[in-house]
């Protein structure tokens, strides 16, 4: 359910404030990562403050390789513990909050991989600038 009266914005400013393409921004719309929160009278997506919060989420979860699938259920996860917190529910289901447990040893260990990528890049930079 979206605030009536929360502040709205066009794909291009949603765009420069995410530093993200407006094609990339539209797949994912089409994918269903993030729908616009509403469309102008001319037909024009429109997207809030959380909007923002929820793409921001999806650029994070990309340098660590995750797939447009894992990025689907990592914000359905998501949604499901936000509205167990909104419904007074604590922490959500033990299996949602499980699943949000997998997915964050998941990108430990990917940023753990990224880690090692970026120390061999600084050998391999050493390397050429000793010669």
């Amino acid at each position: 359910m979206t605030d009536v009266d929360a502040p709205m914005m066009q794909i291009g400013e949603l765009a420069d404030r995410a530093e993200m393409s407006l094609r990339t921004i539209r797949h994912y719309d089409e994918v269903g990562l993030l729908t616009p929160s509403g469309r102008s009278d001319g037909g024009f997506r429109l997207y809030t403050d959380a909007d923002f919060s929820r793409l921001m989420v999806i650029r994070r979860m990309k340098p660590l390789g995750f797939s447009l699938d894992e990025m689907a259920e990592l914000l359905r996860v998501v949604d499901a513990l936000t509205a167990a917190g909104a419904d007074g529910e604590g922490g959500g289901a033990p299996d949602t909050r499980a699943r949000l447990d997998a997915f964050i040893a998941d990108a430990v260990e990917r940023r753990a991989r990224l880690e090692r990528q970026l120390a061999m890049a600084d050998e391999f930079l050493e390397l050429l600038r000793s010669r």
